[in-house]
């Protein structure tokens, strides 16, 4: 029988911060109202740290908003800040994907994944990702940086991708994914400062380690 050889590399499936367009998706006061599947200070603080990761990282970020002056309000200012300048991309169509100039920037940036966090999973993820999937993209969601009118909805929306082929992960998940590597001196101190920041329990741990002990995970 034929054997498989281990080798020192990453998984194919695994993100990288070249190779994705991160998509944000309706972080907007009028959603957030009716969202009861998550805790809204957990969902901006998971919202504020996928923000803060891709910006950090580099990785190309599409913010899109709906309705967002006459109906649904801002986007989270922690969603918006670590982008500063950047235009917010508004829709009238709930599914981002459908949305032209949304369209048009995925195709600029031309990367073969799309990673998706936003409200409401049921209706703003589900609608691209089914769509992106549709049309050949890689696509994952952060599934603890969305949130949906109840846990019911929020859950059966998550199932519904997952049987589609979209992968979920969570945003400390996203974060850590795009280190990978403790010995990448270069973004070591954004990447724990962003989980000293957002990540709770593990960046409080974090951050008693360097205070008492100057301890670091490199």
């Amino acid at each position: 029988m034929p054997t498989a050889t281990a080798t020192p590399t990453p998984g194919k499936l695994l993100l990288s911060p070249a190779d994705h367009t991160l998509i944000m998706i309706d972080f907007q006061s009028q959603m957030a109202f009716a969202t009861k599947s998550i805790d809204p200070v957990t969902l901006r603080n998971n919202a504020a740290l996928v923000s803060a990761a891709a910006a950090g990282f580099g990785v190309p970020t599409i913010l899109t908003t709906v309705a967002e002056k006459s109906f649904s309000g801002p986007m989270f200012e922690e969603v918006t800040a670590p982008f500063p300048g950047q235009a917010l991309l508004d829709r009238t169509s709930m599914n981002t994907w459908e949305d032209a100039a949304v369209i048009e920037e995925v195709n600029r940036i031309g990367k073969p994944r799309i990673v998706l966090a936003g409200l409401w999973t049921g209706v703003c993820i589900v609608g691209p990702a089914m769509s992106a999937l549709d049309q050949g993209f890689e696509v994952y969601f952060i599934a603890d940086a969305c949130g949906d009118v109840s846990t019911e909805a929020h859950e059966r929306a998550v199932e519904r991708m997952i049987q589609a082929g979209a992968r979920p992960m969570t945003a400390l998940q996203y974060l850590l994914e795009l280190q990978r590597d403790w010995a990448r001196t270069g973004t070591y101190e954004m990447t724990t400062g962003i989980a000293k920041k957002y990540g709770g329990a593990y960046g409080i741990g974090i951050n008693y380690a360097k205070t008492m002990f100057n301890a670091h995970e490199g």
